[in-house]
């Protein structure tokens, strides 16, 4: 059901059709299917035209209806996107989960973390500058992440080990650039840091990555036969 706040709706034919028409064909070309709505009512009146309405929608229109509303069959709930991709859902998933992981952190943490995500790739990650941005002097801003059991460096660390792994995750980003974003100016220090977060390269867990990834679409691949 479509609500209009604020203007007058009967005046605004064109758009109200249009928006109907679009959501039943979204809804057709998710579901490569051409389905049929079980009703279509809409607040305004049509006095030639409704032919072509009811050759589109499959079913009649009611115009002069008190609401504007597209309505499928109980049964389209459970129908499958016609172009659902397990691979592409698989990442979404773990990204969606990675997200959820950082969730619950704190609000002063969250603060510290998108500054610095901000400043990394000019290389002005430094903990004054956090400071002076967030509004405090620099021992207030380590005196508060201590009350939380937190310290700069820990949080910039984490954050870097974080967003290089999703970096390399991406497989159109050089190494160079990956370290560049992250504020190293030669690849060979951020190698070095690296490696002392994670014990490998970043070649190393790009490598590694990807043979796990190919691993996982072959056993999704396999399920997917099994079901069959």
């Amino acid at each position: 059901m479509l609500s209009y706040i604020g203007i007058e709706r009967r005046s605004d034919r064109h758009q109200i059709e249009f928006w109907l028409s679009s959501i039943v064909r979204l809804c057709r070309q998710f579901t490569n299917r051409r389905l049929i709505p079980s009703r279509i009512k809409v607040m305004h009146n049509r006095a030639n035209g409704a032919a072509e309405f009811r050759s589109f929608f499959g079913c009649e229109v009611e115009f002069g209806s008190n609401v504007d509303e597209v309505v499928f069959p109980n049964a389209v709930r459970s129908m499958p996107i016609g172009s659902a991709d397990p691979y592409l859902n698989e990442l979404l998933v773990k990204y969606c989960n990675e997200a959820l992981a950082h969730h619950d952190r704190s609000d002063l943490r969250s603060s510290v973390e998108n500054t610095i995500s901000q400043l990394l790739p000019h290389g002005k990650a430094q903990v004054g500058e956090i400071a002076r941005r967030l509004g405090m002097s620099q021992r207030t801003l380590a005196r508060r992440l201590s009350s939380e059991g937190l310290t700069f460096r820990g949080i910039l660390d984490e954050l870097k080990v974080d967003l290089a792994k999703g970096h390399l995750r991406d497989g159109n980003l050089p190494i160079s650039q990956i370290a560049w974003l992250l504020g190293y100016r030669e690849v060979s220090a951020f190698t070095n840091a690296f490696k002392r977060w994670t014990g490998l390269t970043p070649r190393q867990s790009r490598l590694l990555g990807n043979l796990t990834s190919i691993a996982s679409r072959s056993e999704l691949g396999s399920q997917a036969r099994r079901r069959r």
